[in-house]
């Protein structure tokens, strides 16, 4: 990059320096990784918790139905009562055995038939589910028996241990799951414990029941966060990599070199060396161009054509990036005027803006400049806010999106979901559209969780009403998926790269000759 800076006065120095450059993006990326890993591994236990209540919830249910329905049998004889009882087992799903009691003693089973047998009812949490780790028929399976008393009737109904075993295997997966009832616990393996198992390391969720007297427990043992990384990010560290050793060697660049950024920046504004490049947007179920993002290059004469993410950044700390968009619309203006005819009306332009853009009003008269030059309707002009520097809700920002808002101009939050800020802009400022970050994008058909925090931002959307833009689009699967899901526009490479001035105007012709 033709960006410079202060030279090195020492060799080790300058080691050190690159060193760092280097290590800063592989151990902030680990970083974000890591607690990225933590979030899903949360988010899934948290999932998997409430599945795993749901199934139990429904197993108890046939329990407790069969309770109710043989509770009114309770004090007849057994031998008129047995085959009620054994038609209910064979009746109910999941359910093992069913028993009658009467003044806690139980006097009729659905196995043995007439039998006698002391019922202590403290054994009993909340009065209702007792989990024991088995009985002289199974001694070595659980058993969950539920117990529906009323007045001097009751009625038992178990459930074997087998299916609750079974629910902890298929749901769990790798997550570790527990069934607790009362002071009692059983896991996957089938065992019922009397005490407290060890607390899981990583991503713990409990959570109870509202219906019935029992808790469920979902997590990790330790190190699965990494382990999870190891399984899921590869591509992601070999990319942190290749970042660190980009960053480390234009850090020993740019120390070597002898300029200032912002005087090298001011120079190229001078010589008209910043372009416009121009993405199309497209409608998701046309697929016709709806508008496009107008993007910077530096067209430098030595080094060629520089990307944005080597100079934008300099150009916002500098506060250079001011001058230089307002010189991209006017360019972007000159190219579209001529070509407004053959564009579908309102076509829209989106244009990047930073904080700095809304530090005073001057970007009210840009945008009037650029509205001015075409018909009214026939451009809609949507400023898209980045996250790179914070904006503050200021009076005077108040003030800017207020009268931008009177022009016309549309606002568009800008790769929503992967900064802290986006909820507090939603809430700050009045955002018409919403651009999904292309890395959610990435994941459809990879990824069942983000295509879950994907489906949330788009159900988020339709609430607040804002039109979706998604960004990234690479595959007609992930097109497809989109468009379903009721997404109003797409861009990617699916549908055209950004291109020059000159390839815009070709691409036009030839999208209309078509």
């Amino acid at each position: 990059m033709p960006l410079t800076a202060t030279r090195s006065h020492t060799r080790p120095l300058r080691l050190l320096v690159t060193l760092l450059c280097g290590l800063v993006p592989i151990l902030s990326g680990l970083a974000i990784l890591y607690m990225q890993a933590e979030r899903t591994l949360a988010q899934h236990t948290r999932q998997t918790a409430e599945e795993l209540v749901r199934q139990i919830e429904l197993m108890l249910d046939n329990t407790a139905l069969a309770a109710r329905e043989l509770l009114p049998l309770a004090g007849q004889p057994c031998e008129a009562v047995k085959l009620a009882l054994r038609e209910q087992v064979t009746r109910r799903p999941f359910v093992r055995s069913t028993n009658l009691i009467w003044d806690n003693n139980l006097y009729c089973s659905s196995l043995f038939g007439a039998v006698e047998e002391r019922l202590d009812p403290s054994n009993y949490h909340q009065g209702t589910l007792w989990l024991m780790n088995g009985n002289p028929v199974t001694p070595d399976t659980a058993l969950l028996i539920y117990r529906l008393n009323e007045g001097r009737q009751g009625a038992l109904a178990t459930l074997d241990g087998y299916h609750l075993a079974n629910v902890l295997r298929l749901i769990g997966g790798q997550t570790r799951l527990r069934l607790q009832v009362g002071p009692h616990w059983l896991a996957a393996d089938g065992k019922v414990r009397p005490a407290p198992l060890p607390g899981l390391s990583v991503a713990q969720n409990e959570l109870g029941s509202t219906r019935y007297a029992f808790n469920v427990e979902a997590g990790f043992d330790k190190g699965e966060a990494w382990r999870y990384m190891a399984r899921e990010y590869p591509p992601l560290f070999s990319l942190l990599i290749f970042f660190g050793v980009v960053a480390g060697t234009l850090g020993h660049w740019l120390q070597k070199r002898a300029s200032s950024p912002s005087r090298e920046l001011q120079r190229a504004l001078e010589a008209s060396e910043f372009v416009p490049y121009l993405q199309p947007v497209v409608h998701s179920d046309s697929k016709r161009w709806a508008g496009v993002e107008v993007l910077m290059r530096w067209n430098h004469p030595k080094e060629g054509l520089v990307r944005p993410d080597l100079f934008i950044p300099f150009a916002e700390h500098s506060g250079v990036i001011v001058p230089m968009t307002r010189a991209l619309m006017q360019q972007t203006r000159r190219l579209l005027v001529p070509l407004a005819p053959q564009l579908e009306a309102p076509f829209h332009v989106g244009i990047n803006i930073t904080a700095r853009h809304c530090q005073d009003l001057a970007l009210v008269d840009d945008c009037r400049e650029f509205l001015n030059a075409f018909a009214p309707g026939a451009i809609a002009l949507v400023l898209e806010l980045t996250e790179r520097e914070l904006i503050e809700p200021t009076p005077v920002t108040r003030q800017l999106f207020d009268q931008l808002r009177e022009l016309g101009v549309k606002i568009a939050l800008d790769d929503f979901g992967t900064g802290h800020s986006s909820l507090a802009y939603l809430r700050q400022f009045n955002v018409d559209f919403l651009k999904i970050d292309q890395s959610f994008v990435a994941m459809i058909g990879a990824d069942a969780l983000s295509r879950h925090l994907l489906d949330s931002i788009i159900e988020l959307s339709g609430k607040l009403g804002l039109d979706m833009v998604a960004e990234g689009v690479e595959t007609l699967e992930q097109s497809d998926y989109l468009s379903a899901q009721g997404v109003n526009f797409l861009q990617g490479y699916l549908f055209g790269r950004p291109i020059s001035a000159q390839a815009f105007i070709e691409a036009l012709t030839a999208t209309n000759g078509s």
